[in-house]
């Protein structure tokens, strides 16, 4: 075994599987490697098309190479048959694996093993996990992976006083922020950020996500640039206009959760069962507060630009009432940094 090109054909590996938007399925990335050199690489690029695995060993000899997978290789029939049938006819003698498949129905190095393949599991493990952490987290709750973007300034402010929030981050971090759109299933805002920006809620690129709009009685405008297809849900209350509701119909699906207020976890079940693994909120400071609240919020994303807007008027990113001692502020984890022109992108996870 030779750790060094293990882990750069896993690094490999992990790169094609970024190229796929395969939801619901996992990012899948596979390099087949024989006498030291590539003989075939693959990912998964769409659910219902071939996987990593098929798409590395088609039309080469695989016979005694070692085939690299960022995850577990399926074993089970869904929508293809399983890798697994494929792996241990091509004559592959070892499979190394990032990571175990979190889906209880695949059994795919078990069987490998029965079957004299040796499997190596855990190289990149952690990369590999990050990766696919929408799909984890769907996969073992049935609800989606929860991300919260905010944009602030070095003080904490996510506008002026007078509401003026164009723009606080620079362009490299808006057109970041439109990129990681396309990498989610769905994006969520409040009502009140489709009064007040009239946004369209598109990706920079590739196929748009859902549209989940906050509105507890319907005050959406039929105008709004949101509703120019109907790839979007309305996620309401009881207290919703009727009459708007009929407005509505052919604009959007308009999903009750809650009696006075939408409650987010009721939702979040709700498009786990339509196959939403994950969700991208760029909200407001309340519907942001209330992703906080209610303990959605698996990951935050903040763009942090370097001005100084200053002001007790001036809203903060995420607002509610807040905590009354520190004991019970929300301790974040596994941060990371980096640089976008001027601005600081932060990422980390809540330690709920």
């Amino acid at each position: 075994m030779d750790n060094g090109a293990d882990y750069k054909y896993m690094a490999l590996a992990l790169e094609l599987a970024k190229k796929g938007r395969p939801s619901p399925n996992p990012l899948v990335g596979a390099v087949v490697v024989k006498d030291g050199k590539i003989i075939g690489k693959g990912y998964h690029a769409k659910a219902g098309e071939p996987h990593a695995e098929v798409n590395a060993l088609q039309g080469i000899n695989a016979r005694g190479a070692t085939l690299y997978v960022n995850l577990e290789p399926c074993s089970h029939y869904g929508k293809t048959p399983p890798c697994t049938e494929l792996i241990i006819k091509s004559g592959v003698k070892r499979v190394v694996c990032a990571m175990e498949d979190p889906n209880p129905l695949v059994c795919g190095i078990e069987e490998l093993r029965d079957n004299k393949i040796t499997v190596d599991v855990g190289v990149l493990q952690k990369e590999a996990h990050t990766l696919n952490e929408k799909f984890v987290k769907y996969i073992t709750t049935g609800t989606p992976f929860v991300t919260v973007k905010c944009a602030v300034s070095l003080d904490g402010k996510i506008c002026c006083n007078s509401g003026d929030s164009k723009w606080i981050t620079s362009e490299e971090s808006r057109g970041y922020a439109r990129r990681l759109r396309g990498e989610y299933d769905a994006i969520l805002v409040g009502i009140n950020t489709v009064v007040q920006d009239n946004p369209g809620l598109r990706a920079e690129k590739g196929k748009d996500p859902v549209r989940i709009i906050l509105d507890s009685t319907l005050k959406i405008p039929l105008h709004a640039k949101v509703l120019s297809d109907s790839n979007v849900i309305i996620a309401t209350t009881r207290r919703y206009n009727k009459k708007k509701k009929d407005d509505l119909e052919g604009k959007a699906s308009i999903w009750v959760c809650g009696t006075d207020k939408v409650n987010l976890r009721e939702l979040m079940k709700k498009l786990g069962t339509h196959k939403i693994t994950s969700v991208f909120i760029e909200g407001g400071s309340e519907v942001n507060a209330s992703a906080v609240r209610e303990k959605i919020a698996d990951k935050f994303v903040f763009f942090v630009a370097p001005k100084l807007i200053t002001g007790k008027k001036a809203k903060t990113p995420i607002g509610g009432p807040g905590v009354e001692t520190m004991s019970e502020a929300v301790l974040l984890k596994d941060l990371t940094v980096k640089q976008l022109h001027e601005d600081i992108l932060i990422e980390a996870y809540p330690d709920w």
